[in-house]
């Protein structure tokens, strides 16, 4: 069976085999399977923006925008359409070709602040980039609304598996993520969803978020993988920071089973050394977020950035669409 077919029935099990096999395998196999779908030495960039901040009713314990944790984020109202216009062309100025908006919400009004950002979504468009907006849960309308406004991408993570995300979060259920991403994918919108690492889950609970990762049908487009940034005030500020070479294992896992995902290397790289990126898009990461901020946490710099792409060789992928397992029949039998 060739490895770069996606599969949706991958089992805990299986994941696990993949997760535990000694390391210089599970990076041998990941490029096998990232070299037979993707340019090796390509990069996706991707630019974020918080169009609103903090006040979020919902108790997440990794986020500072929650009203349930402490010295959390100031809130701060919807951003003008003018001035998350200017930003998106600041940062296609830099290179990014997709441009992410999020608001800190439960779920997004049905009244003048979702038209605010449907104009948004059309004006990011009109740049030549490509649309990705997080706003919390939606329901099939709002999935429509922003599908007609020209959104190209929802972003709404699954941050961890079924058994560990009760530990970090009581004010929203599994469910409601899957429902929504169930209504996006109905819109014909495509999916970036993923999850955190580092929170104090085990292995088995890595594994556990890429096995619903790898189930969907189909896959996810893109899969962030973010490393907490642990934030004062918040129920994780004190978690112990995670082995990075764990944190290359997920993204290995990530490539083998979502062979034509776009991993996503998210939250966390502004401190991780150059050697431990290098080994993440080694392992099958070829898609960042570009630019000094990720919502509230810290990014890592552009400039570093660049320098680091100039040393390994790595080139952006302008513009490139991501192959579509529904061309799978013709392109790899």
């Amino acid at each position: 069976m060739n490895a770069a077919v996606p599969r949706h029935d991958w089992s805990l099990d299986e994941v696990m085999a993949l997760m535990e096999l000694p390391f210089n395998d599970l990076l041998f196999r990941a490029q096998q399977v990232h070299r037979a779908v993707f340019d090796p030495n390509e990069i996706q960039r991707s630019s974020l923006l918080s169009v609103k901040s903090g006040g979020c009713p919902e108790d997440c314990k990794y986020c500072a925008q929650s009203v349930h944790n402490e010295q959390g984020v100031p809130s701060r109202g919807l951003m003008g359409v003018e001035e998350v216009v200017a930003a998106a062309r600041r940062a296609r100025e830099a290179g990014a070709t997709r441009f992410c908006i999020g608001a800190a919400w439960r779920a997004p009004t049905k009244g003048r602040a979702f038209a605010r950002v449907l104009e948004m979504i059309r004006r990011i468009k009109d740049l030549g980039m490509e649309a990705c907006a997080t706003l919390g849960m939606l329901d099939a309308e709002q999935a429509e609304a922003l599908r007609a406004a020209g959104l190209d991408y929802y972003n709404h993570n699954l941050d961890s598996d079924p058994e560990f995300y009760r530990t970090i979060i009581s004010t929203r259920r599994y469910q409601d993520r899957l429902d929504t991403l169930k209504h996006v994918r109905a819109a014909g919108l495509r999916i970036c969803c993923g999850g955190i690492v580092g929170m104090g889950e085990s292995r088995r609970h890595r594994a556990g978020l890429i096995v619903q990762l790898a189930r969907m049908a189909p896959h996810p487009e893109s899969v962030p993988i973010n490393m907490l940034v642990p934030i004062a005030g918040t129920g994780l500020a004190d978690a112990e920071p995670l082995d990075v070479l764990e944190f290359v294992r997920t993204i290995a896992a990530a490539r083998i089973t979502m062979p034509r995902s776009r991993v996503r290397l998210s939250a966390g790289r502004h401190a991780m050394s150059d050697e431990a990126q290098a080994l993440c898009f080694l392992a099958g990461a070829n898609s960042i977020f570009y630019g000094e901020k990720l919502l509230t946490a810290d990014n890592a710099d552009v400039a570093h950035d660049e320098a680091l792409f100039a040393r390994l060789g790595l080139r952006g992928a302008e513009g490139k669409a991501i192959p579509s397992e529904r061309r799978l029949d013709c392109a790899l039998c």
